[in-house]
């Protein structure tokens, strides 16, 4: 099959899924916006792939600030993803992580051109716009949250096929009158690119972390998120006589937030932009506890990617998010700790800190446990079965598709399993 994967953020798992399917034999274009700042994966032909690389957006960054600006930005970006499209001539397309005007312009586009497409959805956006204009109380938001969600729910019927990440997803589907064509496959991380390594490392080093008991965020903070929690945390930590400090590596305006807090409570902090993919290991490794934060409306239709690459760094995770949220039943079975993403529960997170800092061995079990569950939970081998059926069965053209025997490290943590013949098209 000729298949273009359009990842919107870049990440790291889904080229390992691009770089996957090329291998068994397709024939593999990546694409994703180079304009949208984020953690990126190893986006780069290795020596010898045929994996090919093509992203939109190149030269310009999202002003995530203004409204109109970042919409006519996303529409021109959904035109450049068709033109891309139309160039490229795949038989299939995968789609995730698109803000919603962007994918309207494309599935348009693709629906026109008659080339099936498969929606990766990694976030109910319509439900995170929903919420977020409520707190509001703006008539202009209430008004964006309902056209967001009609043309989330226009794209999505309009799509083959939909794999979300979590059972969750499923209600919404159930409303919707996709859940037919809609299956189940939890998100992952590399293992062979995000492994553990020595707490003092040559990154922890170069950022002065080494030897300082050290409190680390890594990834994106926006609207599902309230940044200021994570300087409150460290900040009754060292109340309560743990001396440490706060390592936030992200960008964009959250970090002004950041400075502000520290600022106020006192809160040594060190505020990195984005880190280069390779060295990602080291990064995570340079943190004595890795925290995750994500707001309580965004607990059953987000699943934050960074914890999965926590739980491969092997080190011990906190998360301030909803406890229905299913990376928070990951940090539960890695004996990591969950608490609400709000004030009153900044105590008990800083107890946990605490005692996980004041016992090297403890904190080292914990890590080792995160490690394992990874290895267990994280296994590409089945998760790429089932895209490639998805993929071969949207096309039409089953007889390419070999079918690998399965085993029983291939299944598919919490979600629903689909065999070949139960995709719905």
């Amino acid at each position: 099959m000729k298949i273009l994967v359009h990842d919107y953020s870049g990440h790291p798992f889904q080229v390992e899924l691009s770089r996957e399917l090329s291998q068994r034999g397709h024939d593999v274009t990546h694409s994703w916006c180079e304009a949208h700042v984020s953690g990126k994966g190893h986006l780069q032909a290795k020596p010898g792939e045929a994996l090919r690389f093509s992203p939109v957006g190149v030269g310009e960054v999202i002003d995530k600030l203004s409204f109109g600006s970042r919409l006519v930005q996303e529409l021109r970006y959904g035109v450049q993803l068709a033109r891309q499209t139309r160039r490229l001539r795949p038989d299939v397309v995968l789609v995730g992580n698109v803000p919603i005007p962007m994918l309207v312009v494309f599935a348009t586009f693709l629906m026109v051109a008659r080339v099936p497409w498969v929606h990766w959805q990694q976030d109910v956006q319509s439900v995170a716009v929903r919420s977020f204009a409520g707190r509001q109380l703006s008539r202009a938001f209430v008004l964006v949250a309902a056209v967001i969600a009609a043309g989330e729910r226009w794209c999505t019927r309009r799509a083959r096929h939909t794999v979300v990440i979590a059972d969750s997803f499923l209600d919404v589907h159930r409303r919707w009158g996709t859940e037919e064509k809609a299956t189940v496959i939890p998100n992952w991380a590399p293992l062979d690119e995000l492994v553990p390594t020595e707490r003092d490392n040559r990154w922890a080093q170069e950022q002065g972390t080494a030897g300082v008991q050290t409190l680390l965020y890594s990834g994106t903070l926006g609207l599902k998120h309230n940044p200021a929690l994570l300087v409150a945390l460290a900040s009754r930590v060292i109340a309560a006589g743990t001396p440490v400090q706060l390592c936030v590596v992200t960008e964009g305006p959250a970090g002004e937030v950041l400075r502000s807090e520290a600022d106020r409570l006192g809160v040594p902090l060190r505020l990195l932009e984005f880190q280069p993919y390779e060295r990602l290991s080291e990064v995570l490794g340079a943190g004595d506890v890795l925290l995750v934060l994500l707001e309580k409306d965004a607990g059953a239709f987000s699943v934050p990617s960074k914890t999965l690459s926590y739980l491969c760094a092997g080190r011990p995770v906190l998360g301030m998010m909803p406890g229905e949220n299913l990376a928070a039943h990951l940090i539960d079975q890695a004996s990591g700790c969950v608490v609400a993403p709000e004030e009153s529960a900044l105590d008990e997170a800083a107890e946990w800190v605490a005692s996980v800092l004041a016992d090297a061995d403890h904190a080292a079990k914990i890590g080792a446990l995160s490690r394992q569950l990874a290895e267990r939970e994280f296994a590409l081998a089945g998760c790429a079965d089932q895209f490639e059926r998805i993929l071969t069965r949207v096309t039409g053209r089953l007889g390419d598709l070999v079918v690998r025997p399965r085993t029983s490290g291939d299944a598919v943590r919490g979600g629903v399993v689909r065999q070949p013949d139960e995709v719905t098209v």
